[in-house]
């Protein structure tokens, strides 16, 4: 006796269709085995299909049972075969209706008294069940809003194996969940704090401004308390309006990472990601036997805020190179290579020196030269060179703390910033349907959208010169003068503009110091 279940497993962002092939068959012994590599989730599924069988009211068949997860050749992992599994057993037995399989897919876990519960990953699964031609999706009620986001695909939730049983027999209805997209993703969002909040620092907010409007990595420099991580969880308030698409992207990683709050079916604000120091490069960039986004994918179309960026472990700094790069982390395993998304704002954040007062004009530094040398080289010259803008956070003064708040409000900052970004997209619309940022632009994309004229190119000889800058440097500083040229909705980019960049780069005077 055999049946067959459309169920999905993880690929990555993606999922792909996986066949629960249920046989049963006369035997001595009164076992069930799971064969097409999986992992041990999968097979300790065997007591929890048992139990929630038997629970649930129904017959556990006393024959052997083989259950096949094919494709054979790729590894399963995760409980969301649990359900599929079970309705196999029942369908081979007999106990659903012969065509009650056809054009539908199931996942769901079970609890052993036969309730469904959520699992990750079921937007990817949907999207897949949407490409595979399957109309009909079971699902668990926690994760219905979720699966709806594909509208393409009737989305059932159910919270028993009863349920799910009396559904497909045709004795229990079961309406389809039906989500609004956009009313889903308006209600979602949550408030985030306003740029009006933080007293003084004008330098550093127009050179997160400029960061926001050319989707810049920045690096801020200052001493303890003076606001560098306020600034930065600020920051994505002014980046350009979270569109449903990106919204949606986003919600498949943090889906697959099982990142999402309970309740929760979209992720509708920006990611503002802030690992720990002591973070490792898999947590970083994702990792594991079959491996799990990392803090840079979590942090896709958002901001990874790296504080205290030299108390990092080198080798974990050095590893962001590729996604800074490439916007895409690519882990490669024996088994398995994967490419997770990677598109992100870095802002780091750092003292000046170990003791964090050397540019404090009221707190004395009690670093030597070598002390703060060695500091600084922790950052290596690489990773510094794809830091578009170096930005020194003086420490707020009693006046400037006890001011009014400013009137250049969040709103305010990033209504110039979404002018400046649909300048970049029009410029770049007929050229790379990928290319949507100024710090997108390889170098001869530089040479053609970002142009400058004699003097400025002069200065900047003196400066790559004098600062024994990098190529890769100097393209920077272009690309930072394109920014802050479109801010000021000029079409040529004139020697003030090239000035300002020069400006934030200000860690590169220290260039003999950093390895």
């Amino acid at each position: 006796m055999f049946s067959e279940v459309t169920t999905a497993a993880l690929l990555g962002v993606d999922a792909y269709r996986v066949r629960a092939e249920c046989h049963l068959e006369n035997a001595q012994d009164n076992i069930t085995v799971v064969v097409g590599l999986p992992d041990n989730a999968v097979k300790e599924a065997r007591e929890r299909i048992s139990a929630a069988i038997k629970n649930s009211g129904f017959a556990m068949p006393q024959r052997k049972i083989v259950i096949n997860l094919a494709p054979a050749n790729i590894r399963k992992e995760g409980s969301g075969f649990d359900l599929p599994m079970a309705i196999g057993i029942l369908g081979a037995s007999g106990q659903l209706a012969p065509d009650a399989l056809n054009d539908i897919a199931i996942i769901g876990e079970l609890a052993l008294d036969g309730h469904v519960r959520p699992v990750r990953g079921v937007l990817p699964v949907s999207g897949a069940m949407r490409r595979e031609g399957v109309r009909r999706l079971i699902v668990p009620e926690a994760n219905a809003q979720e699966a709806a986001l594909i509208p393409e695909v009737e989305v059932y939730p159910v919270a028993t194996l009863r349920d799910a049983v009396d559904f497909l027999n045709g004795q229990l209805p079961v309406s389809r969940f039906i989500v609004d997209h956009q009313r889903l993703f308006n209600e979602s969002r949550e408030p985030v704090g306003d740029f009006s909040d933080v007293r003084g620092q004008n330098s550093v907010k127009r050179a997160l401004e400029v960061a926001a409007a050319g989707g810049h990595n920045v690096l801020m420099i200052g001493p303890p308390g003076s606001g560098k991580t306020m600034l930065a969880k600020r920051l994505p308030g002014i980046l350009p309006e979270f569109s449903l698409e990106e919204a949606l992207e986003t919600t498949r990683v943090h889906s697959v990472a099982g990142m999402l709050k309970g309740g929760q079916a979209i992720v509708a604000n920006r990611p503002f990601r802030s690992p720990h120091h002591t973070v490792s490069d898999a947590g970083l960039i994702g990792g594991g036997m079959i491996p799990r986004p990392g803090e840079v994918s979590l942090a896709h179309h958002g901001v990874l805020f790296l504080d205290e960026l030299p108390e990092f472990h080198k080798n974990v700094l050095e590893v962001l190179r590729q996604p800074l790069e490439d916007g895409v982390v690519t882990l490669s395993r024996a088994a398995v290579t994967l490419s997770y998304p990677a598109q992100f704002m870095l802002i780091a954040a750092m003292n000046p020196c170990p003791c964090g007062f050397a540019t404090d004009p009221d707190r004395e530094c009690k670093c030597t030269p070598e002390q703060i040398r060695r500091y600084v080289s922790k950052i290596s010259g690489p990773l510094l060179d794809r830091i578009d803008l170096h930005v020194e956070v003086p420490r707020v003064s009693w006046n400037e703390l006890s001011s009014p708040a400013p009137k250049d409000n969040t709103q305010h900052v990033r209504e110039r910033v979404d002018l400046a970004r649909r300048k970049q997209r029009l410029r770049f619309e007929n050229y790379r349907s990928d290319l949507f940022a100024n710090a997108q632009m390889n170098n001869k994309e530089i040479e053609q959208f970002a142009p400058i004229d004699s003097h400025s190119l002069e200065l900047l000889r003196q400066v790559v010169e004098n600062m024994g800058l990098s190529a890769r440097a100097y393209h920077r500083i272009r690309k930072v003068a394109r920014t802050i040229a479109d801010l000021e909705s000029c079409e040529d980019i004139e020697l003030t503009h090239v000035t300002e960049a020069v400006q934030y780069r200000s860690l590169d005077r220290l260039g003999e110091l950093v390895g």
